[in-house]
């Protein structure tokens, strides 16, 4: 962080009600070059064509003509090249994505990493989602302390449907004024959500909703949910209940933690109606709360219901278990999802190239294999990836037979194979 968004960030957390009327002048080509610099340069163009390459190979002029627009006060937000990308395997229809231009990308991202350092001190430790210094592990490990150390005996899971395309444009803007007072930076704000979006040569406008794709994106629906459910959750429902709550949310996925189950049935009352004030709505198909935690074995087995539910957050599947000495453990694996996810990938990618040779293949395929290690590469989870990693040596075997008229070979004839080999997954997070 540079060292006047160490000073924004340290005024914000010392007066938790100042605003802040004077942050533009920020926007300077020195501090837009440093955030192009922690940019992905690889991203596809916007709807003037321009790659980020191209952007980057002029990027000096680049930054020159945006300060020098911003000054002048004529910045135009142009509109984002929409996508319709697949929702994943198992699912129908698509999900839309904005691509911003790369001048609109660089801008994007410079103001968000402004508005991070003034909300950074408000957002509360419940959220774990677009946050410095924060990662998916950090919730899991959280979740995990929870379940295995405090009162826990309910769960409450939920998911709100179309999120982030129903976020209220004016909430918003009044949650982001709540600190920001300066009229430059909720101008741009303003005109990122109004720009609409290209498809097809038509331009649509959507009057709600934060397009997935845009650099500053993130942060505003991560400070939507911060004064929706973090703030309501730790001011208004806590204090409320007759036992213990906790809340871990990552973006817009979050599970909730009861000591009683009356508790959860007020919390899911309150907050279909706290969702239905700003404009959200709880997907009631995937919305259940469920026994679960150190004692929720005893409980269905006196009560003749089987075995405890389980539930997912953050692509595992969490279930009661017992460790080695009979005590209780919170057991993560991948879920279905996830694999399925992963091998649809695998596969795809192995018939596209199944032309490469054999070692090239390997080592494409190792790398694919270690990234889903190491997010996937937890305590209990190595039975799960060894599975997978079996798949895709079937994938890879039947691209194999299909690569022309030799003899098809098989599992017996490549398992020895030094270039068949792929790597076995470890425990790469012990402590989460």
């Amino acid at each position: 962080m540079s060292t006047q968004l160490s000073q924004i960030a340290k005024k914000a957390k010392l007066d938790r009600k100042a605003r802040f009327t004077s942050l533009a002048h920020l926007l300077t080509p020195e501090f837009l070059k440093e955030t192009w610099g922690k940019m992905n340069r690889k991203a596809a163009g916007g709807v003037d064509g321009q790659s980020a390459e191209q952007f980057g190979k002029e990027l000096e002029a680049q930054v020159q003509a945006i300060c020098r627009r911003l000054k002048e006060g004529i910045y135009h937000a142009p509109p984002v090249r929409r996508v319709d990308i697949p929702k994943g395997p198992g699912k129908v229809g698509t999900r839309p994505l904005g691509i911003p231009t790369a001048a609109d990308r660089l801008l994007q991202r410079a103001v968000a990493r402004i508005l991070e350092a003034v909300f950074e001190a408000d957002f509360l430790d419940c959220s774990y989602g677009f946050r410095p210094g924060r990662n998916p592990h950090h919730a899991l490990q959280a979740l995990r302390m929870q379940v295995v150390t405090k009162k826990v005996g309910q769960v409450f899971e939920a998911d709100i449907r179309s999120y982030f395309t129903r976020i209220s444009h004016q909430w918003l803007r009044k949650m982001v004024a709540h600190r920001i007072a300066d009229p430059v930076i909720l101008g741009l704000i303003g005109k990122w959500l109004n720009a609409g979006a290209m498809q097809d040569g038509v331009i649509t406008y959507a009057e709600e909703g934060t397009p997935q794709g845009g650099s500053i994106s993130p942060v505003l629906s991560n400070l939507y949910l911060h004064f929706v459910l973090d703030l309501w959750f730790e001011k208004k429902i806590k204090p409320t209940c007759r036992g213990e709550a906790y809340l871990v949310r990552f973006a817009d996925d979050f599970v909730v933690s009861f000591q009683y189950r009356q508790d959860v049935d007020h919390f899911q009352q309150q907050v279909r109606e706290r969702f239905s004030e700003f404009g959200l709505e709880l997907a009631e198909e995937k919305t259940r709360h469920i026994l679960f935690g150190r004692f929720a074995a005893v409980t269905c087995l006196r009560h003749r219901l089987g075995r405890p539910e389980t539930f997912e957050f953050l692509g595992f599947k969490h279930v009661c278990g017992v460790d080695r000495k009979g005590r209780f453990a919170l057991i993560r694996i991948p879920s279905a999802k996830s694999c399925r996810k992963f091998l649809a990938r695998t596969r795809e990618w192995i018939l596209h190239n199944r032309h490469w040779r054999r070692w090239e293949q390997q080592e494409h395929l190792t790398k694919m294999l270690r990234g889903f290690y190491q997010y996937f590469g937890l305590h209990h989870c190595e039975r799960k990836l060894n599975w997978v990693r079996q798949q895709v040596q079937r994938q890879w075997i039947s691209a194999l037979n299909r690569r022309g008229q030799r003899r098809r070979t098989n599992w017996a004839r490549l398992k020895d194979r030094p270039w068949f080999k792929l790597p076995f997954a470890q425990n790469l997070h012990p402590t989460v």
